[in-house]
């Protein structure tokens, strides 16, 4: 099955969303992490598609979505859960399950606190409700550096050299991965597809931290984390876990920020988790 593609009208931007499988069907929904695409997802909603309705956005700023006028109100986690607010009443779903990676995984805390009928269950994919400071820091660091490419071979190596913790993938991930996050500059070379204004609120604002939506979730949720992730670290889980008891974790061995959820192993840890809730 292939995805159909949608340009939606959310908050004033044109929104790029793929579906998979049949609208009647129940709805999950996919988010990416900080500089990534809907398109991470294909191998995992393609698997899920069979049994739910697959939502997976591009948020504003990245891939075929707009661009934001306003970065530093726009290019936030509250922006962000008004925009799935806009498609989820586009397709009329009024209750979806969410798989969250990184900036995804906080977009769904935040939005099963506020929106708490909307969201039966809640995948947090390798991020805490805070960022360490030295991830944002090197978050801060990459963003706002877009580096440009001669040719698409060369753009396809950097990706695997740099996302090499995402662990273990096909070579037709890494090739759709790098061509989904291409476009060209004005001087015609090949860039990465992001606004890079997306750290903006990072330098006013800092680093904001969602304990208290986490602490507040009615959903039921699962917890997965790289082994080695910078990101989501082990005292981290653990305070996840104390504030939040029933919550289930899933460590997977070998792969840092963040698991890209395209191997088998880990769309059956996802379907066994999606279907006992």
């Amino acid at each position: 099955m292939s995805p159909i593609h949608h340009f939606i009208q959310c908050s004033g931007l044109e929104v790029h969303v793929t579906t998979w499988g049949n609208p009647s069907s129940p709805c999950v929904v996919l988010w990416h992490g900080l500089t990534r695409t809907g398109r991470d997802f294909d191998e995992l909603a393609q698997a899920l598609s069979a049994d739910y309705f697959v939502l997976c956005p591009d948020t504003p700023g990245r891939g075929l979505s707009q661009w934001c006028e306003h970065p530093e109100q726009q290019y936030t986690i509250p922006f962000y859960a008004q925009i799935a607010t806009g498609l989820l009443q586009y397709f009329g779903v009024r209750q979806c399950k969410w798989v969250g990676t990184s900036m995804g995984g906080l977009i769904g805390i935040y939005f099963a606190h506020h929106y708490p009928a909307q969201i039966e269950s809640l995948l947090v994919n390798d991020v805490a409700p805070e960022v360490p400071a030295l991830a944002v820091e090197r978050i801060r660091t990459y963003v706002s550096l877009l580096p440009t490419f001669t040719t698409f071979n060369e753009l396809e190596a950097w990706f695997r050299q740099v996302y090499a913790s995402f662990g273990r993938n096909t070579d037709a991930f890494w090739q759709r991965m790098a061509i989904t996050s291409a476009r060209r500059n004005s001087e015609g070379r090949l860039t990465l597809h992001y606004d890079p204004r997306l750290v903006i609120p990072f330098q006013q604002q800092g680093n904001q931290n969602l304990w208290a939506e986490w602490c507040g979730l009615a959903a039921k949720v699962l917890i997965i984390r790289g082994e080695t992730s910078d990101v989501l670290l082990s005292e981290l889980v653990d305070k996840m876990l104390a504030s939040k008891p029933q919550a289930q974790l899933i460590e997977l061995p070998g792969v840092g920020h963040a698991p890209t959820l395209a191997q088998s192993e880990s769309i059956v840890l996802v379907k066994r988790f999606l279907a006992e809730c």
